[in-house]
């Protein structure tokens, strides 16, 4: 069946960045500015310089295991595809963008695509459903095939395609489609499939590997016997609309699951208790007031962050700790649904709270003792936020809104709380790249046409600026532990960035071609600042995200993200689209001090640069 006559689903916004025709009509902050004037979002200059940090060895580079490819025929937008590829007309075209969900088993890395997600987001998470199409990529929304044979299909949709299972084996080196599998299974498996917007998540226990992603009807689950590759059967869990990511700990598979559609209702914990005859049996073990994020094993509990919903108003995402594991059956039971404790919120640190609704928490590991999560933050979402909230004077957008409003990701870390105690009210966190200060704004001011204020956050960032010091680094996405260093991933969004102006560029600066592509830093240690690995995508700019990590004792797999579908010719100067997995060798520290690090001397640069008033 043609592709196009696959039968669609509503598809839930993915937060993902993905605003560059917003930007085109956005002004710079040049004027109209208050007398105490907050013309940037970001005012690195009042932050310690980022930490000077030692080159990294030289070990082996980055190598590119598997990649997309191309998976149509395109030959402009409202146009039919013609067959292919190859493709004898028109160009090709590649839809699968992501390595959404990716999980190790033994030898064998499993994992799930996510289709054209940059359209999805500009479509159906930003409302821009006006075609699109330059050398990277191409958004069709309305105009597409698949909308004029499904006419009820809303136009933000219009780019979906099915998502990709995959299988790859580290040993024998071969990448195998394991898609087929379900669809030969049954019309039901077929149609879960065709209906799943994005293989989100992946989990793998005893025997078991565990895939899926939500759908219009909830979250679709897809089971492979992970000895055997076996397919073992789908299914759909109702009551859930979002799933992210799974997590062993003492070993129980656990899941993190947002109620209801994008999390209206809150989020759970599901704990696995199934088997390769019964794989889709779980319990209710946490109930949390947001939809669940990342999830992690840490210091005998499992650690999370939640998200806000979207339209949600008064809610900020947070970190939230279980009780512990040990104490009465082994692992968490439903009598622990209530028994979560909130260790931080956003709001201890964004001064705005418009803004503070908007954030997202990323990459969460458990490392040297401490509890490290970063920030993700949606270009212009908290702008859009500002303008539902706060009606313009006299109809006009606030001019140097963008620029207060957008922000780049920070990274916190706690540790040394009382584990029988209330987490927030005893936990040291500190935050480690960030800013002491941010732009929130004042409605009250002016009688009350507001006033936009640099505002302390409360906080002293101990090793330098938000992003590493890159502006443009919007999301701390993923984290890994590995050789006895902590790998945290991030999104760059400058290259898609690079000709925003306006507001943006007053707020991040001027995006540097030198740096395009997603980061990847490492601490060696907590007393340490983090090093770059790379910062320029791992072999290819085009790659704005780290979006998995996995490890084993001697690498970290990553599956990236990288959403131009029309970059599909090898013959040209510029890289290509569409998703990577690559493996990166790991050089194991020395265990008398990796993960613990040196003690600092009194009075050292990190200790005057530490947290002083954290909330």
């Amino acid at each position: 069946m043609d592709r196009a006559q696959i039968l669609a689903r509503s598809l839930l916004p993915a937060a993902i960045m993905a605003t560059l025709p917003l930007l085109a009509t956005v002004p710079a902050a040049q004027h109209r500015l208050s007398p105490d004037p907050v013309g940037r979002t970001r005012e690195f200059a009042d932050q310690p310089p980022l930490a000077d940090v030692p080159a990294a060895p030289a070990p082996p580079g980055p190598e590119l295991l598997a990649k997309a490819t191309p998976d149509e025929c395109f030959a402009g937008i409202g146009e039919p595809y013609p067959p292919g590829p190859p493709c004898r007309v028109g160009v090709p075209k590649v839809n699968q963008s992501y390595v959404w969900g990716l999980t190790k088993s033994g030898d064998q890395l499993w994992f799930g695509t996510a289709p054209n997600v940059h359209c999805l987001t500009l479509g159906k998470g930003l409302k821009q459903t006006k075609p699109v199409q330059n050398d990277d990529y191409v958004c069709e929304y309305g105009e597409s095939q698949l909308r004029k044979l499904n006419p009820f299909l809303p136009a933000g949709g219009g780019d979906w395609r099915p998502p990709d299972v995959f299988l790859y084996d580290t040993r024998t080196r071969q990448l195998t489609d394991k898609g087929g599998d379900i669809g030969k299974a049954s019309p039901m498996d077929r149609m879960r499939r065709n209906s799943t917007i994005g293989i989100r998540a992946a989990g793998s226990h005893q025997g078991v590997v565990l895939l899926g992603g939500p759908a219009l009807g909830g979250i679709n689950l897809f089971a492979f016997d992970s000895e055997s590759g076996r397919y073992l059967g789908s299914t759909t869990l109702s009551d859930y609309g979002n799933i992210r990511n799974f997590v062993v700990a003492d070993g129980v598979l656990y899941a993190g699951v947002g109620v209801g559609l994008d999390g209206l209702g809150g989020g759970a914990v599901l704990r696995w208790t199934g088997s390769k005859d019964d794989p889709f049996r779980f319990g209710v073990v946490g109930d949390l007031p947001g939809q669940v994020a990342d999830i992690t094993a840490h210091q005998g509990r499992i650690a999370l962050i939640t998200w806000p919903s979207a339209g949600t108003q008064g809610r900020v995402p947070g970190v939230w700790l279980s009780p512990l594991l040990a104490d009465g059956e082994p692992g968490l039971t439903p009598a622990d649904a209530d028994g979560w404790s909130r260790l931080w919120d956003a709001g201890q640190y964004e001064p705005d709270p418009v803004v503070a609704e908007t954030y997202g928490l990323g990459g969460l590991a458990s490392y040297g003792g401490h509890l490290y999560w970063g920030t993700m933050h949606v270009p212009l979402k908290a702008t859009q936020a500002h303008a539902r909230r706060y009606t313009p004077t006299g109809g006009k957008p606030d001019p140097v809104a963008v620029p207060n409003t957008q922000r780049t990701a920070s990274l916190f870390r706690a540790g040394g709380f009382d584990p029988e105690c209330e987490c927030e009210d005893n936990a040291s966190v500190e935050l480690l790249y960030g800013q002491s200060k941010l732009p929130a704004f004042d409605p009250a001011a002016n009688d009350g046409a507001g006033e936009w204020r640099l505002t302390p956050t409360g906080y002293t960032p101990r090793f330098g600026a938000a992003g590493f010091g890159n502006g443009y680094n919007n999301y701390i996405w993923k984290m890994v532990v590995a050789g006895g260093s902590l790998y945290v991933g991030t999104m760059d969004w400058s290259y898609l960035g690079r000709e925003s102006g306006g507001g943006i560029t007053a707020a991040l600066g001027t995006a540097d071609a030198s740096s395009y592509g997603a980061d990847l830093w490492a601490f060696d240690n907590p007393n340490e600042p983090a090093r770059p690995v790379d910062t320029t995508g791992l072999g290819n700019y085009l790659n704005y995200g780290i979006r998995t990590m996995v490890a084993d004792d001697s690498s970290i797999y990553l599956g990236m993200a990288n959403p131009m579908n029309l970059r599909t010719d090898e013959q040209d100067d510029v890289p290509e689209g569409g998703w990577e997995l690559i493996r990166l060798p790991v050089a194991a520290l020395d265990p008398s001090t990796a993960g613990t690090g040196r003690p600092l001397p009194p009075g050292g640069d990190a200790s005057e640069a530490a947290a002083t008033g954290g909330k």
